[in-house]
């Protein structure tokens, strides 16, 4: 009796298409159900896994620049307190 592996089956997902290209050179992207992406298809999941870095990247300078502005505060208050 043969085993399958789920894996083998899931569609193929990388962070960038660099990366992609940089791990496995070019190689073919399956949807869960083990259809072929068409280069169309490609294209679409390129541009939308993009997206999602660009945003991604966008939330973690809001999220560096909010703790940057906090912690200035806290140390202007805290500067404020010891003069006191």
């Amino acid at each position: 009796m043969a085993v399958r592996l789920a894996s083998a089956r899931m569609p193929v997902f990388c962070a960038s298409s660099s990366t992609m290209k940089g791990i496995a050179g070019n190689f073919t992207r399956y949807y869960g159900d083990g259809r072929i992406l068409s280069e169309e298809e490609r294209a679409k999941e390129n541009v939308y896994i993009q997206k999602m870095e660009r945003e991604k990247i966008e939330k973690q300078k809001l999220k560096a620049e909010k703790e940057r502005a906090e912690k200035e505060m806290a140390q202007k208050e805290k500067y404020r307190a010891g003069k006191e």
